[in-house]
């Protein structure tokens, strides 16, 4: 069982910098790739981007790449999202997610079994 809380979300410019964080409970937290996902108002949820379970290959989406970065530390159990330059399209609710199949699948949202509860991120331009 792993149970995952978000953070960091709030009001940003376009054109700054925000960071989000995941603080996942249980000692198991190494052994998942992780992701993160974020549904706009209106659509449905998206993947964003993930990372293997040592941290070694990252997997994003065409509309992040470059400007985004995902990143984890597995000895505090958390998992990162810098979000550089964000857009107002990037206007979201974020999810963080674990899942225990590889960073092949990991753009699919059925890989994942554990959901955290979200953080709203809004860009305003």
């Amino acid at each position: 069982q792993v149970q995952l809380v978000e953070s960091g979300g709030g009001l940003v410019q376009a054109g700054g910098s925000l960071r989000l964080s995941c603080a996942a409970s249980g000692r198991t937290f190494s052994g998942y790739t992780m992701g993160w996902f974020r549904r706009a108002p209106g659509k449905e949820r998206d993947f964003v981007a993930a990372i293997s379970t040592s941290g070694g290959s990252t997997s994003y989406a065409d509309s992040v790449k470059g400007r985004f970065t995902i990143s984890r530390d597995n000895a505090k159990n958390t998992v990162y999202l810098q979000m550089n330059s964000p857009k107002p399209e990037d206007t979201a609710v974020y999810y963080c997610a674990a899942s225990r199949g590889s960073l092949i699948s990991a753009s699919s949202s059925y890989e994942y079994e554990y959901w955290g509860q979200g953080t709203q991120v809004t860009v305003s331009s």
